[in-house]
């Protein structure tokens, strides 16, 4: 478990980093989005991944990491909007919005250290492709349950698969870390 926690921290070191610059760049300007744009732009890179999958074709030349990077960054930015509401303008310092973002990224961990000791690391014997899949099925519901005014009657909502899907995609980038190394 120590190598999972080690591989975990240095994935969201990794985005955290990606995340600070873009602040700088753009300060907190998704502070606009509604929670289904959100839910979209979470879509767009889970599709595009799909895609290069499916095809072995990059005609962008993004790469996968940086697809399966912004997944965990929309979806911190997602519980943000989820929790603290969306604004109609930039209504929040870039200091605050990585105080959140390192308080939900703790948050995701502690989530998958429990699940991790729960399902014994299952994870690790997914394909990659597998992982891609439940992150689109985690958004479908999020789209769903969005078109229902967040009122669900069984499932844990909308914050719980953002929270999933945070750790499905660092996951994905420890899986392929290992595969390169």
């Amino acid at each position: 478990m120590n190598k999972t926690i080690e591989q975990y921290d240095a994935v969201i070191a990794q985005c955290r980093r990606i995340f600070v610059v873009k602040m700088k760049d753009y300060g907190p300007s998704w502070r606009i989005m509604r929670v289904q744009t959100v839910n979209d732009q979470l879509f767009i890179k889970a599709k595009r991944v799909r895609e290069i999958e499916m095809t072995g074709e990059n005609l962008v030349g993004d790469d996968v990491q940086g697809e399966m990077m912004a997944i965990i960054n929309y979806s911190v930015i997602g519980l943000i909007q989820l929790r603290q509401g969306f604004a109609d303008g930039v209504d929040m310092s870039a200091e605050r919005a990585t105080e959140l973002y390192d308080a939900y990224t703790q948050e995701a961990k502690d989530l998958m250290l429990r699940k991790n000791h729960d399902y014994g690391e299952a994870w690790r014997e997914m394909y990659a492709t597998s992982l891609t899949d439940i992150i689109l099925t985690k958004i479908n519901r999020n789209k769903s349950i969005a078109a229902h005014n967040h009122q669900t009657l069984a499932s844990e909502g909308c914050e719980g698969n953002y929270f999933d899907m945070l750790n499905y995609a660092v996951f994905y980038l420890i899986q392929m870390a290992e595969q390169n190394s």
